[in-house]
Order: structure tokens, then C-alpha cells, then sequence
């Protein structure tokens, strides 16, 4: 089952009809050298670091962020953020795989790191739009950016190009904006089910397409929601690659939404799909 997952993935992938959602996971790729944070726990540690926050919350990416925002200012945290994400790190495998994908309309990029930018440089003809935060955009949910020059743009220039990169909770490059306090996702968690902030181009390209989890969890209720209303309306048929056993809710979540799990390590799913999957069949982990 899992080989013709990989088939299936493949050849959707090159007709354009399937769309990868990367998550803090895909990061993992660069191994443990790895200068950026590859989870939201990571991440917290290092903005910890940086500012005092009381015991409780100090794990709790959202309610960490939220009290150096409120005792430290805005800035703060999002001088925080871009330290982070600053080392300079090159794309994965992974990345370069997808970006090199002919018929690609869309990538979700549900993390804060630029790779995908890096891996989609001189591609021609693609943009990002990114969320941006209402304590610094009031009345602004998404921001365009010309792929080629880094420019803001408008959605009219983003209805011209061939491949959309979105950064739903924002990203390091060009401009520094950040979804990642709680604040931040209060105000776009009031919006989302009527689908305000996310891009029109995005709620189009969706329609009938399936989605490819990488790197990705569901395991709180954020990144569920997310994944739930980014996915609305689109095909009933999706993936994810999640080698770890899923919790009680993911298991419910993955059920509810049709994503077949394909148990492989992230690496290995990635080595057949850009090397091709005629390895022995006994060498794949079961599918669930």
C-alpha cells in the first residue's frame, strides 16, 4: 500500500494536482547540526533565552510570546523570531524536490524558516503571500511578495504567477512577520472559519486538489485548525508522512479528513520519492 501511495504522490505531484503542506518537522532533514528551530519546543527554548517568562508557560510557544509581547514589547519578539531564524542554512532534499516540480501551484509552508524561498530563487514566476499580525497590520491579514524581487506585491500580481509559496503564520524573509503570539492567532482563529485570512488564490487552487502532509503533527488544537481550514473544500483524499504513532487526537483528525498515514521516516519517504520507488517492497514501513 505504501509503494502506491509513493506512485500515486508522484505522479500527482507532476501533474499539479497535489499540494505539499510543510511543517517545523521538514527541518529535521538538515540533521542534528541543524541552526534553526525544528519544532515549536525548540523555538520556545530559544526565546526563553532571551527574556524571562514564568515557569508555567515557558514550554507554550503562543502564551510564552504572548507575555514577552505584553512585558517586553512587540519588538521584542519579533527581534526574537528573526534571531531564530537567522542562521544561514541551505535547502533540504525535500524542498529542492518540490521546488523543481513543473506543474506546482501551491506550497503550504506552516513554519517560519525561508528554505522554501531559497529552494524556489530563480524559478520564475512565483510569489508568496504571507499572514501578517494585526498588532502590526491592523486590518491587513495577508501580505504579497514578488518571488523574484522581494518587492511587496498585490493580489492581482499574485493571480499571474505559476507556483503561490503560503506562509500562513508568516516567515523570517522578506519582512519579518510573525504569527506566534496568542494575540496574533486570537485574532485570526475569530476570522478563519469564514476564511478571511486566507488568500483568495489559495481558497481557489485548493478546490479538488489533494494535500501531502511533511513534517507536520496535529497534535494540538492550532495546528489542526489550521490544517482543517487551509484543506476546506478541497479533494477528499489526502497524506501525510508521519512515522511516529499518532496521539488520540491525530488519529481522530487524520480519520475525519481521509489522510492516509504513511509510516516512513521522513528521509526515506523523501529518497523515493525523488529517487524513484523501486526499492524491494519489504524495505516500507506499513501505511495505516
Amino acid at each position: 500500500m505504501t509503494l502506491e501511495a509513493i506512485e500515486t504522490i508522484k505522479e500527482s505531484l507532476a501533474l499539479g494536482v497535489v499540494i505539499p503542506y510543510l511543517g517545523p518537522g521538514v527541518l529535521a532533514l538538515g540533521g542534528e547540526s541543524c541552526p534553526l528551530p525544528r519544532s515549536p519546543v525548540e523555538l520556545v527554548d530559544r526565546l526563553t533565552a532571551k527574556a524571562s517568562v514564568p515557569h508555567k508557560i515557558r514550554k507554550n510557544l503562543t502564551a510564552a510570546a504572548q507575555f514577552i509581547e505584553n512585558f517586553k514589547h512587540r519588538k521584542t519578539v519579533v527581534a526574537a523570531m528573526t534571531e531564530a531564524f537567522a542562521a544561514p542554512m541551505q535547502p533540504t532534499p525535500l524542498h529542492r524536490f518540490l521546488a523543481a516540480q513543473p506543474a506546482l501551484p501551491l506550497i503550504v509552508h506552516a513554519w517560519y524558516d525561508d528554505l522554501p524561498q531559497k529552494a524556489l530563487a530563480g524559478k520564475g514566476g512565483w510569489g508568496m503571500a504571507q499572514g501578517v499580525s494585526q498588532a502590526q497590520h491592523y486590518g491587513t491579514w495577508v501580505h504579497y511578495f514578488s518571488g523574484e524581487t522581494l518587492a511587496r506585491a498585490g493580489e492581482a500580481e499574485a493571480a499571474d504567477w505559476r507556483t503561490l509559496l503560503y506562509q500562513p503564520m508568516g516567515s523570517v524573509a522578506p519582512a519579518a512577520n510573525y504569527l506566534v503570539s496568542d494575540s496574533d492567532f486570537v485574532e485570526v482563529l475569530t476570522e478563519i472559519d469564514i476564511q478571511t485570512p486566507i488568500p483568495e488564490a489559495v481558497i481557489d487552487m485548493r478546490k479538488n486538489r489533494h494535500f501531502l502532509f511533511l513534517g507536520c503533527r496535529f497534535s494540538t488544537q492550532l495546528e489542526r485548525i489550521f490544517a482543517h481550514q487551509i484543506t476546506k473544500r478541497s479533494s477528499d483524499r489526502h497524506w501525510a508522512i508521519l512515522p511516529e504513532t499518532p496521539t488520540r487526537n491525530e488519529a481522530r483528525f487524520l480519520a475525519q479528513h481521509n489522510i492516509q498515514r504513511i509510516a516512513l521516516p521522513l528521509a526515506e519517504f523523501t529518497g523515493l520519492l525523488a529517487g524513484g520507488a523501486d526499492e524491494p517492497i519489504q524495505t516500507f514501513a506499513a501505511a495505516v
